[in-house]
């Protein structure tokens, strides 16, 4: 009704209105308060903020600041360039990654510049499309992985390679969970131990840790649609949970076993998904089969030497270093696994943007049970 009624004001009006505020500025002012008032009782919530050019986010302004420099701030909501989508953004996730980055772990690439607004994730609407956009189009529900950050805003930007649609079936929260987290699984388990999740290849034994963690809780879902048995670690609070998410065998990771990594049936691992720290080589290599694989999906500078010495040596036994790649296909692929009820995201906590600085804080804290969101 209100979209009928501005029509007819912009085409039946115009010639009247210019008559009669032509020659009394009183009406001027009368008809103007008065179309203020229509707009902001007609216009849908995203048009409003968008007319203002004004957004609500969380930023930071250098490195190493942590959450005490995590400030709210207005700024201008961002244009998307040619091959971009303009999101109104329903849910973020934080990722590790995301918290180093402000600690400096790119140093000096990323941020590009500060202040910066940070988060990968997000699930939302494209209110706005570049001129090179033609696979998407306003009213879109997407999920998306920024290139840049700027996830913990009401409106982000994202490429058009790194966008993809969101089924009904998905909501925004688990759509936001996903990319990160889900691509890190997904190519753990495909790229770099080369298993095929259509359950065609030979049976292997698969050890997966911290996996009531954020990339954990989708290596067990994926890693059994391979024809795969599935160990796992976890703390003594979310062995119910790995379990529920299909791990065949769950261990404390506090206990002796636990801490040795021993399969309880006696197994050892084809493959191992190294989800967290401080696990040294030693402990992954008395449990490995002869030609086992260690994917670490968290390298730092001693998996890199280990992995150089293990070449040199030309070891059986592999090393291999994680660097998570954003592939719309990748993406696509796991979105569609949650569209037919095969994949789901474990939400740890959800928080109010106004109150983003304490979902900052839990993932810094570490032993978070899958994903933590923000939502505006």
């Amino acid at each position: 009704m209100c979209g009928l009624l501005y029509y007819k004001f912009k085409v039946s009006d115009a010639k009247i209105y210019h008559t009669l505020t032509a020659s009394d500025p009183y009406l001027v002012l009368s008809l103007s308060l008065s179309l203020i008032l229509f707009l902001d009782l007609c216009l849908p919530t995203n048009l409003k903020k968008m007319a203002k050019n004004l957004m609500r986010a969380v930023q930071y302004s250098k490195y190493g600041g942590g959450v005490a420099d995590m400030k709210h701030v207005e700024v201008p909501i961002p244009s998307p360039k040619k091959d971009e989508v303009l999101i109104q953004v329903e849910a973020a996730s934080i990722n590790p990654i995301d918290w180093k980055i402000q600690n400096g772990i790119a140093r000096p690439f990323l941020p590009r510049k500060f202040p910066h607004i940070p988060g990968t994730d997000v699930a939302g609407e494209i209110v706005q499309v570049g001129a090179g956009v033609n696979n998407f189009k306003a009213g879109d529900k997407v999920v998306a992985v920024l290139g840049n950050g700027g996830a913990l805003a009401e409106f982000a930007v994202a490429h058009k390679d790194s966008t993809v649609l969101r089924p009904p079936e998905v909501s925004a929260a688990d759509a936001a969970a996903l990319p990160i987290a889900g691509l890190a699984a997904h190519q753990s388990l495909t790229k770099l131990a080369g298993l095929k999740l259509d359950g065609s290849g030979p049976p292997v034994n698969v050890l997966i840790t911290a996996a009531s963690g954020g990339v954990g809780t989708y290596a067990v879902q994926l890693v059994k649609l391979a024809n795969a048995h599935v160990t796992a670690t976890c703390g003594a609070r979310n062995i119910e949970l790995v379990r529920s998410l299909g791990a065949d065998e769950v261990l404390d990771y506090k206990t002796p076993e636990g801490k040795a990594l021993k399969s309880p049936s006696g197994r050892k691992y084809d493959i191992i998904i190294h989800c967290t720290a401080n696990i040294p080589w030693s402990t992954f290599e008395a449990n490995l089969t002869p030609k086992g694989k260690v994917v670490d999906t968290t390298p730092g500078f001693g998996t890199l030497m280990s992995v150089a010495v293990k070449k040199v040596t030309f070891a059986k036994k592999q090393l291999l270093p994680l660097f998570t790649a954003v592939k719309q296909e990748n993406l696509n692929y796991l979105v569609k696994l949650m569209q037919a009820g095969k994949l789901k995201s474990v939400i740890d906590s959800t928080h109010p943007l106004t109150k983003a600085e304490e979902a900052w804080a839990k993932s810094i804290e570490g032993h978070a049970t899958g994903k933590i969101l923000v939502e505006p």
